[in-house]
């Protein structure tokens, strides 16, 4: 709608649960209705990745949960780089898990913020950042959903202020780092040692996935609310 043109560059297709052939990332569903062309690799930074964007010559690359770690090389290809948008207010909660870690550990707010791509993990230049309260009972999904919708308007308004010529690259601050990696399945264990508010959170922040569950006897639990 604003404009620009578009190629989408997403993950392969992936087996749907319980074998039932294969289902197409969200992304590419969404191109393909939209009438946008579509491309996919198991490993974006590998040589048949790399030909495809430098056939596309894309100026700008922005990138959304992608999933995979982007070269040097495929970095260099974009006149303006690649802007990410990251779900947190950065330098907290780098890595794959902002949305479920701000949960678990209590945060009142979180946001998104676009940053500058380099080869570390979420360490680029900030460019702009909004911030969005996290409401009291809300699920690491539905707070990932509003996050998304955040996330759309403040991506169009870095690309706006880009072509204005006013984007401001902003230094991370190290010493206010902080970096939370992929959740696993396993992960979802209750620990009951821990207050009836963390648990509360823990439960929180991993609903939908993996779902928090514990055990009773040898029988497996799933947790899909908790009250402190």
């Amino acid at each position: 709608e604003q404009g620009h043109e578009i190629e989408v560059f997403t993950q392969p297709d992936r087996p749907r649960d319980r074998g039932h052939g294969l289902a197409m990332p969200p992304v590419k569903a969404a191109a393909l209705e939209a009438g946008i062309a579509v491309h996919q690799f198991e490993r974006i930074k590998n040589e048949e990745g790399v030909r495809a964007l430098k056939d596309f010559a894309p100026e700008l690359m922005v990138t959304a949960a992608f999933g995979q770690i982007l070269s040097r090389e495929n970095l260099e290809i974009p006149k303006y780089g690649c802007i990410n948008v990251h779900g947190s207010l950065l330098p907290k909660y780098r890595g794959a898990s902002p949305v479920q870690s701000a949960i678990i550990n209590g945060e009142k707010v979180t946001g998104v913020t676009t940053m500058l791509t380099d080869i570390g993990m979420d360490t680029g230049d900030m460019l702009l950042k909004r911030e969005l309260e996290i409401l009291p009972g809300e699920t690491a999904g539905e707070l990932f959903e509003r996050l998304s919708r955040l996330g759309a308007e403040v991506l169009l308004d870095t690309l706006k202020a880009l072509e204005e010529n006013v984007l401001i690259r902003i230094k991370q601050d190290e010493n206010q780092a902080s970096y939370y990696p992929m959740i696993k399945k396993e992960d979802g264990l209750i620990c009951f040692n821990k207050t009836p508010v963390q648990i509360e959170n823990f439960v929180r922040g991993m609903t939908p996935w993996p779902g928090a569950y514990c055990f009773l006897g040898e029988e497996r639990l799933k947790a899909g609310k908790a009250l402190p």
